[in-house]
């Protein structure tokens, strides 16, 4: 997992629409909250993605940028940000380029559930890693909600 005060690597990946985003792009105006999920339609993630959708006007509305990358493809993402009423960007990586640059892999390549709050500096301002609880994210976005 990066530490408070890393860069954060740059990346371009493919949302649900199959527009290319880049980092750059998701902190131009703000702050990003950005976490990686294990896998579209699974119940622990299913309730995460909802979690900061539910949050999500709140956050907008504080100027922070909230995005979710998996392994899953574009067209998985879409199907799931449909269903959910997903309102924000979740990126396709495939390949677990980006899911490596931002060490959130553990043993046999799987993806640990990890959240990181961004500055438009890149810089990591929060990191937490909870596989199998969502309370620690919750409380990163409920920290970035009151220091902004």
């Amino acid at each position: 997992m990066l530490a408070v005060g890393d860069t954060a690597p740059d990346f371009s990946l493919l949302d649900a629409d199959g527009q290319t985003v880049a980092l750059a792009e998701l902190v131009r105006n703000g702050p990003l909250i950005l976490f990686f999920y294990p896998a579209d339609f699974t119940p622990v993630c299913t309730k995460e993605v909802c979690l900061f959708r539910d949050a999500y006007a709140d956050l907008a509305g504080k100027g922070i940028a909230v995005a979710g990358i998996s392994p899953d493809d574009s067209e998985s993402h879409a199907r799931f940000r449909d269903k959910h009423r997903v309102t924000y960007r979740l990126l396709a990586d495939p390949e677990k380029r980006t899911c490596t640059a931002y060490r959130v892999l553990g043993p046999f390549g799987l993806l640990r559930r990890t959240t990181y709050l961004i500055g438009q500096d890149r810089r990591i301002r929060a990191a937490v890693r909870a596989d199998l609880r969502l309370s620690p994210h919750d409380k990163l976005m409920q920290q970035a909600l009151e220091s902004v």
